[in-house]
């Protein structure tokens, strides 16, 4: 117990100049006080197993090789850690669409539009239906007094006139 005591007035005897010198290495004062006071914790546990001939230099030697070791974790951290996650995260969840994404989405519009002012009425009329008012084929051919089949095949046209203006022959 005596050596407890011994090194705990070492320790508190030389506690602000070891956080000058773990601060210096870390370049952190709040970095340098967790460095110091990790050293004193592992100080404690190696003079529990063997007694210290030298316990200042032996301290010294712990803060210096955790400073060492903290700066290297936060220069690897800079390095591949984003610094301020939490203002990344809310740029990259935006669900806004970027103002190019807003002038091509405006330039399809505009191209849609006058693709459906060029289809013959009944065309038009069955695209708007079906695509814009999620009306079935069923009800479309009735209200147009045409067979299911001639619904389908207004539909089909309307939209493939349409991607032939987009520019876009896919199905998809």
């Amino acid at each position: 117990m005596p050596q407890a005591r011994t090194l705990l007035s070492l320790y508190a005897g030389h506690r602000q100049t070891l956080i000058r010198y773990a601060a210096n290495i870390t370049g952190d004062q709040m970095s340098a006080e967790d460095v110091v006071q990790e050293a004193w914790l592992r100080l404690g546990a190696t003079d529990a197993q063997q007694s210290l001939e030298e316990p200042l230099a032996y301290l010294y030697r712990i803060v210096r090789n955790l400073a060492l070791d903290k700066r290297r974790r936060q220069a690897f951290e800079q390095k591949h850690f984003i610094d301020d996650a939490s203002e990344q995260a809310a740029q990259a969840a935006s669900n806004s669409p970027s103002p190019e994404r807003i002038a091509l989405a405006r330039a399809d519009l505009l191209l849609v539009k006058e693709a459906l002012d060029e289809l013959p009425e009944n065309m038009r009329v069955a695209l708007e239906m079906h695509r814009l008012g999620g009306v079935r084929l069923k009800d479309i051919a009735a209200h147009l007094g045409v067979s299911l089949t001639t619904a389908h095949g207004l539909v089909a046209e309307g939209v493939y006139r349409c991607r032939l203006k987009l520019g876009r022959r896919d199905d998809g």
